[in-house]
């Protein structure tokens, strides 16, 4: 018996794809679970719908990430640090603190779990980060350390 698959099943398939079972373990497992339905005429086209719906979905999210992404990217971000005589700043400068400069000066709410520094921060100057958004998406962002 092929069913469309609902949700993710161990060892046998991912939403929304299309498998052949034996005829018990559809009718006695996946069916009363709600975990599968039968492939028949109605449900395929339901399915496919359901691939429409999150194509269009997938395609608005990647648009306004790509809007973000332009946004970053035009000035590096402005972070002040107290620092001491000889130009190294006390403490470091953290992923907590770069989130913070992006919603202040560029208007987005980023998770600090998604930025990444390339190099410890410890003294004034220019540094990179990365800004990872999923879907294989991400950007080097250019941040300046200033003298408070």
């Amino acid at each position: 018996m092929e069913v469309i698959l609902i949700q993710d099943v161990d060892n046998l398939g991912a939403t929304n794809e299309v498998v052949k079972v034996k005829n018990g373990y559809a009718r006695n497992f996946l069916l009363p679970r709600q975990l599968a339905v039968e492939n028949s005429p109605s449900n395929r086209k339901q399915l496919e719908e359901r691939m429409k719906q999150m194509k269009k979905k997938e395609d608005k999210m990647l648009a306004q990430i790509n809007s973000v992404v332009d946004k970053l990217k035009e000035a590096p971000l402005k972070l002040g640090a107290k620092t001491g005589t000889s130009g190294k700043i006390f403490g470091s400068i953290t992923s907590l603190q770069i989130s913070r400069a992006i919603r202040e000066q560029k208007g987005y709410e980023i998770d600090r779990k998604r930025i990444h520094i390339v190099d410890e921060v410890k003294e004034l100057g220019t540094y990179k980060a990365n800004i990872e958004f999923g879907n294989g998406q991400s950007v080097e962002v250019e941040f300046e350390v200033i003298a408070e």
